[in-house]
Protein backbone atom coordinates (compact mmCIF):
# COMPACT_ATOMS: atom_id res chain seq x y z
CA UNK A 1 0.00 0.00 0.00
CA UNK A 2 1.62 3.20 -0.84
CA UNK A 3 0.70 6.29 1.31
CA UNK A 4 0.86 9.99 -0.27
CA UNK A 5 2.66 12.89 1.90
CA UNK A 6 -0.52 14.40 2.53
CA UNK A 7 -1.42 10.73 4.17
CA UNK A 8 1.38 10.50 5.98
CA UNK A 9 1.11 13.62 7.24
CA UNK A 10 -2.03 13.45 8.90
CA UNK A 11 -0.76 9.76 10.18
CA UNK A 12 1.83 11.39 11.73
CA UNK A 13 0.42 14.91 13.20
CA UNK A 14 -2.70 12.21 14.66
CA UNK A 15 0.36 9.80 16.59
CA UNK A 16 1.70 12.99 18.05
CA UNK A 17 -1.56 14.35 19.04
CA UNK A 18 -1.04 17.24 16.54
CA UNK A 19 -4.81 19.35 16.19
CA UNK A 20 -3.10 20.48 12.56
CA UNK A 21 -4.44 16.63 11.59
CA UNK A 22 -8.10 17.76 12.23
CA UNK A 23 -7.60 20.75 9.65
CA UNK A 24 -6.00 18.04 7.29
CA UNK A 25 -8.20 15.32 7.47
CA UNK A 26 -11.35 17.76 7.22
CA UNK A 27 -10.12 19.83 3.89
CA UNK A 28 -9.11 16.42 2.11
CA UNK A 29 -12.05 14.00 3.60
CA UNK A 30 -15.03 15.84 4.72
CA UNK A 31 -16.54 15.74 1.79
CA UNK A 32 -16.50 12.08 0.65
CA UNK A 33 -16.88 11.44 4.11
CA UNK A 34 -20.18 13.44 4.41
CA UNK A 35 -21.55 11.76 1.02
CA UNK A 36 -20.73 8.44 2.42
CA UNK A 37 -22.59 9.86 5.28
CA UNK A 38 -25.90 11.65 3.70
CA UNK A 39 -26.02 8.69 1.56
CA UNK A 40 -26.81 6.50 4.56
CA UNK A 41 -29.26 8.85 6.74
CA UNK A 42 -30.77 10.68 4.11
CA UNK A 43 -31.15 13.67 6.37
CA UNK A 44 -28.64 16.50 6.01
CA UNK A 45 -28.85 17.20 9.78
CA UNK A 46 -28.15 14.02 11.00
CA UNK A 47 -25.30 13.63 8.04
CA UNK A 48 -23.81 17.03 9.86
CA UNK A 49 -23.94 15.59 13.15
CA UNK A 50 -22.55 12.33 12.16
CA UNK A 51 -19.97 13.92 10.04
CA UNK A 52 -18.74 16.08 13.58
CA UNK A 53 -19.20 12.77 15.50
CA UNK A 54 -16.86 11.15 12.93
CA UNK A 55 -13.79 13.27 13.44
CA UNK A 56 -14.47 12.86 17.07
CA UNK A 57 -13.88 9.49 16.78
CA UNK A 58 -11.35 9.52 14.67
CA UNK A 59 -9.27 11.97 17.23
CA UNK A 60 -10.13 10.00 20.31
CA UNK A 61 -8.98 6.52 18.43
CA UNK A 62 -6.13 7.89 16.53
CA UNK A 63 -3.97 5.64 18.43
CA UNK A 64 -5.47 2.67 17.39
CA UNK A 65 -5.19 3.25 13.29
CA UNK A 66 -2.69 0.93 11.89
CA UNK A 67 -1.05 1.91 8.31
CA UNK A 68 -0.57 -1.84 7.70
CA UNK A 69 -4.40 -3.28 8.12
CA UNK A 70 -5.98 -0.45 6.13
CA UNK A 71 -5.31 2.97 4.05
CA UNK A 72 -6.56 5.94 5.94
CA UNK A 73 -9.78 6.90 3.87
CA UNK A 74 -10.65 2.82 4.27
CA UNK A 75 -10.58 3.49 8.37
CA UNK A 76 -12.36 6.87 7.75
CA UNK A 77 -15.22 5.09 5.61
CA UNK A 78 -15.51 2.76 8.50
CA UNK A 79 -15.98 5.24 10.96
CA UNK A 80 -18.19 7.49 9.09
CA UNK A 81 -20.41 4.24 8.09
CA UNK A 82 -20.51 2.92 11.47
CA UNK A 83 -21.20 6.48 13.14
CA UNK A 84 -24.30 7.12 9.98
CA UNK A 85 -25.68 3.79 10.90
CA UNK A 86 -25.98 4.70 14.45
CA UNK A 87 -27.38 8.29 14.26
CA UNK A 88 -29.93 6.89 12.18
CA UNK A 89 -30.69 4.08 14.52
CA UNK A 90 -30.87 6.50 17.64
CA UNK A 91 -32.99 9.00 14.84
CA UNK A 92 -35.35 5.73 14.43
CA UNK A 93 -35.74 4.78 17.53
CA UNK A 94 -36.25 8.72 19.16
CA UNK A 95 -38.97 8.63 16.51
CA UNK A 96 -40.88 5.59 17.10
CA UNK A 97 -40.98 6.28 20.99
CA UNK A 98 -42.65 9.52 20.79
CA UNK A 99 -46.19 9.55 21.29
CA UNK A 100 -48.01 9.64 17.80
CA UNK A 101 -51.76 11.25 19.01
CA UNK A 102 -53.82 9.77 15.84
CA UNK A 103 -52.92 6.22 17.45
CA UNK A 104 -52.57 7.30 21.12
CA UNK A 105 -55.76 6.26 23.32
CA UNK A 106 -54.76 8.52 25.98
CA UNK A 107 -58.18 10.47 25.00
CA UNK A 108 -60.49 7.55 25.62
CA UNK A 109 -61.63 7.39 28.81
CA UNK A 110 -64.02 4.41 29.84
CA UNK A 111 -67.18 5.87 31.69
CA UNK A 112 -67.09 2.83 33.47
CA UNK A 113 -64.87 3.68 35.67
CA UNK A 114 -65.39 6.94 36.34
CA UNK A 115 -66.28 7.97 39.63
CA UNK A 116 -69.56 9.90 39.35
CA UNK A 117 -69.40 11.43 42.49
CA UNK A 118 -66.04 14.34 40.82
CA UNK A 119 -68.24 14.71 37.62
CA UNK A 120 -68.97 17.79 39.13
CA UNK A 121 -65.63 19.22 40.13
CA UNK A 122 -65.98 22.18 38.06
CA UNK A 123 -68.98 23.07 39.56
CA UNK A 124 -67.30 23.37 42.98
CA UNK A 125 -63.98 24.86 41.62
CA UNK A 126 -66.65 27.76 40.70
CA UNK A 127 -67.92 28.19 44.31
CA UNK A 128 -64.14 28.36 45.56
CA UNK A 129 -63.12 32.45 45.37
CA UNK A 130 -61.80 33.52 42.01
CA UNK A 131 -58.20 34.12 42.39
CA UNK A 132 -58.28 30.30 43.32
CA UNK A 133 -60.52 29.05 40.64
CA UNK A 134 -58.58 30.62 38.00
CA UNK A 135 -55.05 28.81 39.17
CA UNK A 136 -56.96 25.57 39.38
CA UNK A 137 -58.43 26.16 36.06
CA UNK A 138 -54.79 27.43 34.62
CA UNK A 139 -53.24 24.21 35.87
CA UNK A 140 -56.03 21.05 35.87
CA UNK A 141 -58.16 22.50 33.01
CA UNK A 142 -55.62 23.99 30.86
CA UNK A 143 -53.17 21.76 31.02
CA UNK A 144 -50.94 24.54 32.33
CA UNK A 145 -47.57 24.34 33.88
CA UNK A 146 -46.88 25.56 37.41
CA UNK A 147 -44.54 27.97 35.88
CA UNK A 148 -46.68 28.53 32.45
CA UNK A 149 -49.60 29.34 34.25
CA UNK A 150 -47.22 31.99 36.50
CA UNK A 151 -46.29 34.12 32.97
CA UNK A 152 -49.48 33.75 31.67
CA UNK A 153 -51.52 34.92 34.61
CA UNK A 154 -49.04 37.40 35.15
CA UNK A 155 -48.65 36.27 38.99
CA UNK A 156 -45.53 35.30 40.89
CA UNK A 157 -44.50 31.22 41.12
CA UNK A 158 -45.03 31.14 45.01
CA UNK A 159 -48.49 32.79 44.84
CA UNK A 160 -49.53 30.05 41.94
CA UNK A 161 -48.30 27.24 44.23
CA UNK A 162 -49.97 28.80 47.37
CA UNK A 163 -52.89 29.54 46.03
CA UNK A 164 -52.77 25.86 44.24
CA UNK A 165 -52.37 24.56 47.58
CA UNK A 166 -54.97 26.49 49.57
CA UNK A 167 -57.64 25.51 46.77
CA UNK A 168 -57.00 22.15 46.42
CA UNK A 169 -57.24 22.17 50.57
CA UNK A 170 -60.95 23.68 50.15
CA UNK A 171 -61.80 20.98 47.74
CA UNK A 172 -60.86 18.23 49.55
CA UNK A 173 -63.34 19.42 52.14
CA UNK A 174 -65.68 19.29 49.78
CA UNK A 175 -65.19 15.38 48.53
CA UNK A 176 -63.66 14.26 51.76
CA UNK A 177 -65.49 15.96 54.61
Amino acid sequence: MSITPTEQKIIDYLKKGDKRALNLLYENYSTSLYGVILKITINEEIAEDALQETFIKVWKNAHKYDSSKAKLFTWLFRIARNTAIDKLRSFNNRYKKEVQIDTSNVYILPTSNLNQDVLDIKEHVGRLEEKYQIVLDALFFQGMTQQEASDELDIPLGTIKSRLKIGLRELKKVYDP
